[in-house]
């Protein structure tokens, strides 16, 4: 069997285990969370593994493999938030432990400090913060700036809040259940960060022009070519209104950044 067909095989794979996860728990059957964690290692694996990337230029994008590669980055963020909203209930036993998903995350954001400058005086807002709000915690204990979450999940808002409560208590942290349009301190906001599996960021970013200030930093975690698979990719903005100020590439991460500011 060609390599290609191995690789199209896999996605199948995939695409058949995070449909029958989603399955057990929208009908409340137990979901093994453990065996949830390793697939998700393993699709993260996968789609930094550089040999694949080789075998995704040679795909032939059909309506077939377009539609299963929608599938896989929709069913894949939906595990991910299965995964965080079990993480956030279960935070403080001992037997829990960080996966490798988790690590390559916590290992991205540390990447991205030097390209935000935020400091003390910041205020920070992460779209769709999630149930287990990483960013949020490191950012506000490493530069102690103001930050704020907002999520359309209410569970995720509410399971959001309690990690910042045992975790970042400390901390200057709030989240919400708010769109963009509905946040009071939007025009004091400094820095935004999308996450990668937000699907309607770049509406999101067209609304942000006329609600932000002139000097706000976006920055925009996506996924381009196999990491698709993963993020909802770059595409294409209003040029009067944003320009890119940098493309950050980590070839060993599950997203990229691209930051963009307001055309002056």
């Amino acid at each position: 069997m060609k390599d290609v067909d191995l690789f199209l095989k896999k996605l199948h794979y995939f695409d058949k285990k995070f449909k029958l996860i989603i399955n057990q728990h929208n009908n409340h059957l137990k979901v093994e969370y453990l065996e949830l964690c390793e697939l998700i290692d393993n699709y993260s694996s996968f789609i930094t593994n550089r040999d694949n990337e080789k075998h995704w230029n040679h795909l032939k994008l059909s309506i077939e493999i377009i539609a299963l590669i929608e599938n896989l980055r929709n069913n894949s963020s939906v595990c991910i938030q299965i995964v965080e909203k079990y993480r956030a209930l279960v935070l403080g036993l001992e037997n829990e432990e960080i996966t490798d998903y988790f690590r390559n995350i916590e290992d991205c954001i540390e990447k991205e400090f030097g390209d935000f400058h935020i400091n003390s005086q910041s205020k920070i807002l992460m779209v769709g913060s999630g149930a287990f709000p990483l960013t949020l915690l490191m950012v506000a204990e490493r530069t102690g700036a103001e930050v704020f979450g907002i999520d359309i999940d209410d569970e995720a808002v509410r399971l959001g809040r309690h990690v910042v409560n045992i975790l970042g208590r400390h901390l200057s942290i709030q989240i919400d259940k708010k769109t963009v349009g509905e946040l009071t301190v939007i025009k004091q906001i400094s820095h935004i960060i999308f996450s990668s599996t937000v699907s309607n960021k770049y509406a999101i970013l067209d609304q942000l022009y006329d609600l932000t200030n002139k000097d706000v930093l976006i920055a925009m975690r996506y996924g381009n070519g196999l990491k698709s698979l993963f993020n909802y990719p770059m595409q294409k903005v209003d040029e009067t209104k944003w320009h890119i100020v940098e493309e950050i590439i980590h070839p060993q991460s599950v997203f990229d950044v691209i930051l963009y500011q307001k055309v002056q």
